[in-house]
């Protein structure tokens, strides 16, 4: 019984490591401050659709794992990302319910307290001198929202991922 609940468990893995991958991908100059926050659509993604599969602990693990890639402050992706799921699964039987494009508003606004909370880190590291490029990922996140919702549902109906 329990291993019919928890079948997929290695989509779930492999659309995470892809989505780290995409993360750290070197990008041209002129579209790199473009790229989208790929890890945290894939964790919010999951989290909206298996709120009892990705929890805040896989979160943080994810979190520290792009923190490790990127060279950045160990932690800082840890609470954001768990920060990000925590408020997804608070809201995931309202998200559901909506269109969309109306989901779209609210991964902006998730997106958005990931870029406050980058920028509050950077303060406190002593580097907050950003431009408005800094703001660009949570623009095109939101904009890939639908691509990424439609893609990983599909795939997550095509491995049958409970």
């Amino acid at each position: 019984m329990s291993e019919a609940r928890h079948r997929g468990g290695w989509v779930i893995f492999v659309t995470v490591l892809l989505a780290l991958i995409l993360t750290i991908m070197p990008l041209p100059e002129i579209i790199s401050p473009w790229r989208p926050e790929w890890t945290a659509l894939v964790l919010i993604y999951w989290a909206l659709a298996l709120p009892n599969r990705v929890g805040v602990g896989i979160a943080w693990c994810v979190g520290i794992l792009q923190d490790v890639l990127q060279a950045t402050v160990l932690g800082a992706h840890g609470l954001i990302f768990a920060l990000i799921v925590y408020l997804t699964i608070q809201l995931y039987q309202r998200m559901r319910l909506v269109p969309i494009w109306q989901q779209m508003i609210t991964v902006f606004v998730l997106l958005l307290i990931n870029r406050m909370l980058l920028l509050w880190i950077r303060g406190v590291m002593g580097s907050a001198d950003v431009g408005w490029q800094f703001w660009t990922p949570a623009i095109t996140s939101t904009l890939i929202w639908p691509l990424i919702f439609l893609l990983l549902r599909a795939v997550r109906r095509r491995f049958q991922v409970q």
